[in-house]
C-alpha cells in the first residue's frame, strides 16, 4: 500500500518502500522484475489497516525495478496497468494479499467531454506558465491523448501539482466525464492560488527593490553632499529645529529642554519610532504661543458695557460684576490674580454668549472648551509621551489653536465634569488650571514643562453650582443668572430674536407681524421655562410655517394673534394661571429650586382614621424626609394653640405627598410649606394657596434663611402668584430681583412659624352631617367628616363650635389670666 503518492494506469512512479508489509511482499517474490504483480491502493487515513481498503479502487501494477537503498528500504519503480476494485484482503505471515475484480469505466457524452478536454488543455498551458515544477510537455500530452480522455485526466493528476488525497480522488472516479471535470476544477483552483501567490511575490519584490533603490540613492546623495560640503538631511532638520528654538520667545527652562531633545533627536535614526515621538514633541513645543499676545491691557470699560448691552438685555447684576472684574484687570495691566468668573443659571439664559461678548469687547480671541462628560484626568493634563498617539490636554490644545497666550477660554458645563473614577479625577486636575496662584506654572503631562496660564481670562459656566466639587467651587466667582420674566422675553424678542430669526427663515417683517400681546401670550402659555431656547423654537415654528406659505405663492402679511399661535403650535401647554388660588385644607403652594430655574411645588396632606402612622411619598431625599418629621413634631407641640383634635395621632394616620412623584426632591427649604400643610389638615383649617411659601423650619419653629430666592420668586411670578412668603433673613436677596417683579409682587417676611400660621391659615369651616362622619376604631366620629381637602370659603366659622370660654387655653393665655 502506498501512503504518500499514487500510481495511475499506463503511468510509472518511483517510490521508496520501508513499510514492513511492503518489504516483506517484495522479499517473498524475488523473481524477475517483470513477473511480480501487486495491487496498490493509496491509504488516506494513514492507519495502515489493509482491511479498510476493501471496496475501494486500486491500480494493478508491476514492479519494473527494485534497488536496495539503506537498511531495509528499497527503491521500487512501479508501472500501472489497470484500475481494479479490491474485494478482499488476506494476510499470510507478514505479507498482505488482495483479491481484486476488473472495473469498467463509464462512457461519456462525446461533445461535452471534448469541450472539457479543450478547457483542460488550456488550463494545463497556464499551469505550465505559472508553476515552474509542472512538466512543460503536459499540455501537449493532454492534446495528444484527446482520444482517451480518461488517460488525459490521469496524466494531469499524476504530473500536476496535486496532493496525494486529490490523486486518490481522481483514482476513485470511474465516470470519465466526472473525472475530467474534477481534474479541471482542481487545476483552476490551483491556478487561482498561484495567481495570489504571484501577486504577493511581485509586491514583495517591488517593495524590496524600492528599499534597495532608496538606500542606493541615499548613499549617492550623501556622497554628493559630502563632495559639495553640505550636511546630512537629518542634520539639516535638527539645525532648522535649533534655529526655530533660538528665534522663538521661549522661556529659559523651555528652551533648555528643547535643545536637549534636539540633541537626542540627532543621535536617532529617522526610521525609528522614537525619532517620530521626539519630532512631534518638538513641534508642539514650538507651536505654543509662549510670548505671543493678541489683546491689549487697555480695556475700554465703556465699550465693554456697550457690547454687553448690545448683545444681552437685562442681566444688570451679571453685567456689573463682569465690568468690576474687568476693571481690576485693567488697573493691574491685564494680569489680575483673583477668582475665576463662573456663570450659573438654567439652560438658555445666555451664559455662553456672555463669554463671547466679553472676548469681543476686549479684543481677545475666544475659545470654548466643553468639559461636560469628561472622565479622564489626562483630558485636562494630557497623556504622557510613552503612550502611542499621546496628545497634550484640552487647555494646551486650545492655546495652540488660538495662537496667543492671552485668550478668553470658556470652560463650558463645568458642573457636568465627572468626579473620581478609575482614570483619575478631572475636576481635581482643573484645580491647578483655574487657581490664579498656581496656573502660572501649569505642567502638562505631555510637555512636562511649565506653561503660563496667568494671562488667560477663564470663564466657567454651570447649571447647578452644587454639582461642582467644593474645592473647585471655592476658586470661582459665582455670577447667578436666574432667568427671564415674561416682560424681559418680549423685549428680547423685539431686540434680538425676531431680526435674527426673520433673516434665518428667509422672510421679512412685512410677512409676519407680531404684537406685545402675542409675544406675551407665547411666552406665558407656551414657553414658561427660565431660558429662551423653547421660546426661540416656538418663534421659529411660526416663521417656518409662514415661509412655507410664502414659498407656495401666498402673499400678504400674517398678523400673529392668539388664534394664529394656537393654529400653528396647538393648544397652550400651560394654563392661564398655573398656580391654584383657592384655599384648601392640607394643600400648600411651595417654591422649589432646580437646575433649570425655579418651580412651583404643591404639597398635600391628608388625615384619615388609622393607628398613628406617618406616610411620606413623592420620591424624597433624606433631608426633606427629616424636614417632614420636624414639621410634624412642631405641629403636635402646638396642639393646644392650634386646637388639634387628635394631636397624638392615636386614632388617625397622616399622609404627606409631594406630587410629580417621578422627580427626585430634596432640601430643607420646604419646611414652612410642609408645616403649614400638616397644621392645616390636623386643625381642619384651610390654608391660602395664592401665596408662594419657602423657608426652613427648626423644631422650635424658627424660620431659617434659604437659597435660590431669585429663581423661586421668578417662578411664582411667571405662574401668576403675586404674593410670596420668605424668611426674614432673605430680605436682603430682593435686590437681585428685576424691578418689575419687586413692584408687582408683595413679600411677607416671617421669623417664626407662629407668624406664618397666623398669616396663612384661615378660620375653621362649619361642620355638618354628623351622622355621616366616619368612625374611629373606638366608635367616635371624626370631627372633620373626612372632608379635609374640600375648598372652604374664606372667613367661614363653625356653627356648632364650642364657646371660647369652653376651649382649653394656651400657655400664653393661661399665664395672662393669672391674678396679679
Amino acid at each position: 500500500m502506498l501512503r504518500s503518492t499514487a500510481v495511475f494506469p499506463r503511468g510509472t512512479v518511483a517510490v521508496q518502500m520501508g513499510a514492513p508489509e511492503n518489504v516483506a511482499l517484495l522479499k517473498a517474490h524475488p523473481e524477475r522484475e517483470l513477473e511480480v504483480i501487486v495491487a496498490v491502493a493509496p491509504v488516506r487515513d494513514q492507519s495502515g489497516d489493509a482491511a479498510a481498503q476493501v471496496g475501494r479502487i486500486g491500480v494493478l501494477a508491476r514492479v519494473v525495478s527494485r534497488t536496495a537503498v539503506a537498511g531495509d528500504t528499497l527503491q521500487v519503480t512501479l508501472e500501472g496497468t489497470a484500475r481494479v476494485r479490491i474485494v478482499g484482503v488476506s494476510r499470510r505471515e507478514t505479507v498482505t494479499y488482495a483479491t481484486v475484480d476488473e472495473v469498467t469505466e463509464t462512457a461519456a457524452d462525446v461533445p461535452a467531454l471534448r469541450a472539457l478536454l479543450v478547457q483542460l488543455a488550456d488550463a494545463a498551458d497556464r499551469l505550465v506558465e505559472m508553476i515552474e515544477t509542472t512538466p512543460p510537455e503536459l499540455s501537449a500530452l493532454v492534446r495528444f491523448n484527446a482520444g482517451a480522455p480518461g488517460y488525459a485526466a490521469d496524466l494531469v493528476a499524476a504530473r500536476g501539482p496535486f496532493r496525494a488525497a486529490d490523486k486518490d480522488e481522481v483514482l476513485q472516479r470511474l465516470d470519465i466525464a466526472d473525472r475530467v471535470a474534477y481534474v479541471l476544477a482542481r487545476v483552476e483552483k490551483e491556478l487561482a492560488r498561484s495567481a495570489v501567490l504571484e501577486d504577493v511575490r511581485v509586491q514583495t519584490d517591488a517593495n524590496i527593490e524600492r528599499h534597495h533603490r532608496e538606500f542606493y540613492l541615499r548613499q549617492q546623495l550623501r556622497a554628493i553632499q559630502a563632495e559639495l560640503g553640505e550636511g546630512d538631511p537629518q542634520d539639516t532638520e535638527t539645525v532648522e529645529l535649533l534655529r526655530q528654538i533660538e528665534e522663538a520667545p521661549l522661556p529659559p527652562t523651555v528652551a533648555t529642554e528643547a535643545r536637549r531633545e534636539v540633541a537626542r533627536l540627532r543621535g536617532l535614526s529617522s526610521a525609528s519610532s522614537e525619532y517620530q515621538v521626539l519630532r512631534n514633541y518638538l513641534e508642539w513645543v514650538l507651536a505654543l504661543p509662549w510670548g505671543r499676545t493678541g489683546g491689549t491691557s487697555d480695556i475700554a470699560l465703556d465699550r465693554v458695557e456697550q457690547a454687553l448691552d448690545h448683545r444681552h438685555w437685562g442681566l444688570r447684576e451679571a453685567k456689573d460684576r463682569i465690568l468690576e472684574h474687568l476693571a481690576v484687570h485693567k488697573l493691574r495691566g491685564g494680569n489680575a490674580p483673583g477668582p475665576i468668573l463662573c456663570f450659573v443659571g438654567p439652560p438658555g439664559t445666555g451664559k455662553t454668549s456672555l463669554g463671547e461678548a466679553i472676548a469681543a469687547a476686549i479684543g481677545r480671541k475666544f475659545y470654548r472648551i466643553s468639559v461636560g462628560g469628561v472622565r479622564d484626568e489626562a483630558e485636562i493634563r494630557g497623556h504622557r509621551r510613552t503612550y502611542v498617539g499621546s496628545l497634550p490636554g484640552l487647555v494646551v490644545q486650545a492655546l495652540r489653536r488660538v495662537g496667543v497666550r492671552d485668550p478668553v477660554f470658556l470652560i463650558d458645563e463645568i458642573d457636568k465634569m465627572a468626579t473620581g473614577g478609575p482614570v483619575g479625577d478631572p475636576s481635581a486636575a482643573m484645580l491647578e488650571v483655574l487657581d490664579p496662584t498656581q496656573n502660572a506654572s501649569f505642567v502638562d503631562h505631555f510637555l512636562n514643562l511649565p506653561v503660563d496660564l496667568s494671562a488667560v481670562l477663564f470663564i466657567a459656566t454651570a447649571n447647578n453650582l452644587f454639582d461642582i466639587p467644593p474645592a473647585l467651587r471655592d476658586r470661582l466667582e459665582v455670577i447667578r443668572i436666574a432667568g427671564y420674566t415674561i416682560e424681559e422675553k418680549v423685549e428680547i424678542a423685539w431686540r434680538y430674536l425676531l431680526p435674527r430669526l426673520l433673516e434665518e427663515n428667509g422672510i421679512a417683517d412685512v410677512d409676519l407681524q407680531f404684537t406685545d400681546e402675542a409675544l406675551g401670550f407665547l411666552a406665558s402659555r407656551y414657553s414658561r421655562e427660565a431660558g429662551l431656547r423653547n421660546f426661540e423654537r416656538n418663534l421659529s415654528a411660526l416663521m417656518r410655517k409662514r415661509a412655507r406659505r410664502k414659498a407656495d405663492g401666498e402673499v400678504g402679511a400674517w398678523v400673529v394673534d392668539q388664534a394664529r399661535i394656537e393654529d400653528v403650535l396647538g393648544p397652550p401647554r400651560y394654563a392661564a394661571e398655573a398656580a391654584e388660588q383657592a384655599a384648601e385644607v392640607g394643600a400648600v403652594t411651595g417654591l422649589a429650586w432646580t437646575a433649570s430655574g425655579g418651580e412651583l411645588m404643591s404639597i398635600e396632606a391628608l388625615l384619615m382614621s388609622g393607628s398613628g402612622r406617618l406616610l411620606v411619598t413623592g420620591q424624597l431625599g433624606d433631608v426633606m424626609r427629616e424636614s417632614v418629621d420636624a414639621a410634624c413634631s412642631y405641629v403636635r407641640s402646638r396642639a393646644r394653640t392650634l386646637r388639634l383634635g387628635d394631636p397624638e395621632l392615636r386614632h388617625t394616620d397622616l399622609h404627606i405627598h409631594f406630587p410629580a412623584g417621578s422627580v427626585p426632591k430634596d432640601g430643607p427649604s420646604a419646611g414652612v410649606a410642609v408645616t403649614l400643610a400638616i397644621a392645616s389638615v390636623m386643625s381642619r383649617r384651610a390654608v391660602r394657596r395664592d401665596i408662594g411659601v419657602t423657608g426652613e423650619v427648626t423644631l422650635r419653629g424658627k424660620v431659617l434663611e434659604i437659597g435660590g430666592v431669585k429663581e423661586k420668586v421668578l417662578a411664582a411670578y411667571r405662574s401668576g402668584l403675586r404674593e410670596v412668603m420668605l424668611p426674614a433673613a432673605n430680605e436682603k436677596d430682593l435686590r437681585e430681583l428685576p424691578d418689575e417683579v419687586r413692584t408687582q409682587v408683595r413679600f411677607t417676611f416671617v421669623h417664626s412659624m407662629d407668624e406664618a400660621i397666623e398669616r396663612m391659615l384661615l378660620p375653621a369651616p362649619p361642620l355638618g352631617f354628623a351622622d355621616d362622619l366616619p368612625l374611629f376604631d373606638d366608635g367616635r366620629r371624626m370631627a372633620d367628616g373626612g372632608r379635609q381637602n374640600a375648598v372652604l370659603p374664606p372667613g367661614a366659622l363653625p356653627t356648632d363650635a364650642p364657646a371660647a370660654d369652653d376651649l382649653p387655653l394656651s400657655d400664653e393665655q393661661a399665664a395672662a389670666e393669672q391674678p396679679r
